[in-house]
């Protein structure tokens, strides 16, 4: 009898969770390049993408289109770079369900140039530390323009914006990075070890000096055996440099975002509490 109950009440818990709490909705957003979302076959390769990937049912999951205009206020004041509605392919899953921390799964056989690594990397410098992203293309591309549509989705699924300072910085490192790695023979993955290793020191002495900046990169080249030219390491300490002169507008952020996550999983464990109450 008793097992009986146990078994009719979890029943009855599934049938009355709200849709916010399921591993669907709100939690999962898909930005996709303007380029793939109007060539139908486009947006079915990559939808095939996100559905073997992320395992979701992309009927239910909330989707945005990220325009040329929309990456080009970001990679204008960096590299100089303008995109035409034509030239947006690499698309973007975010997943927050699992929020425990923070994971990118990026499809090697199309994004060309930036890698898992450093997705995660960049994500950090603004302050994001939870959540699963993919990351595809219909056709082969750098991935750069992928940047700015995960932060976006960030935005819809919590509800909070990224300070302009931190998005420009964190494109900024990508940006950097991807210039690096084409027109040199350095290694992606090596690369971004390299830049994880320069931030983690530079954030733990809170060090805002150009020139000291480019001494520890210069350090961690030897360390890591990377072989970057001077002015690879200059571009590197100027995209650093400018993520710790935003790390004010970082922990504003990191602070309202956690509050978004810790909100939705109090209001779950409420819910829950009161019906096996």
């Amino acid at each position: 009898m008793r097992k009986a109950m146990i078994i009719l009440g979890i029943l009855i818990i599934g049938m009355l969770i709200p849709v916010g709490f399921s591993t669907n909705d709100s939690q999962v957003v898909i930005t996709y390049g303007e380029t793939t979302y109007n060539n139908a076959n486009y947006k079915n390769t990559v939808d095939t993408f996100f559905k073997n990937q992320a395992n979701v049912d992309l009927n239910s999951v909330e989707s945005k289109i990220i325009s040329a205009s929309d990456v080009n206020k970001i990679s204008s004041t960096i590299t100089g770079k303008t995109y035409s509605s034509s030239q947006i392919y690499s698309s973007a899953l975010v997943d927050l369900n699992d929020n425990d921390n923070l994971e990118v799964s990026v499809d090697k056989s199309q994004i060309t140039t930036i890698t898992g690594d450093m997705y995660i990397s960049a994500l950090k410098s603004a302050g994001i530390t939870a959540g699963h992203v993919y990351v595809t293309s219909p056709v082969s591309a750098t991935g750069e323009s992928a940047l700015a549509g995960i932060m976006n989705s960030y935005e819809v699924v919590t509800d909070v914006e990224i300070p302009e300072t931190v998005k420009e910085a964190a494109n900024n490192e990508i940006y950097t990075q991807a210039e690096i790695v084409k027109n040199s023979d350095v290694n992606a993955d090596d690369l971004s070890k390299l830049v994880d290793d320069v931030k983690e020191e530079v954030k733990e002495k809170n060090v805002t000096d150009h020139t000291t900046i480019v001494n520890i990169i210069n350090n961690y080249t030897v360390v890591n055996n990377v072989n970057i030219t001077n002015s690879d390491i200059e571009n590197l300490a100027t995209s650093i440099e400018q993520i710790q002169n935003v790390q004010g507008d970082i922990n504003t952020y990191q602070s309202e975002v956690s509050g978004a996550f810790n909100n939705t999983t109090n209001q779950a464990n409420d819910f829950l509490g009161g019906l096996f109450n």
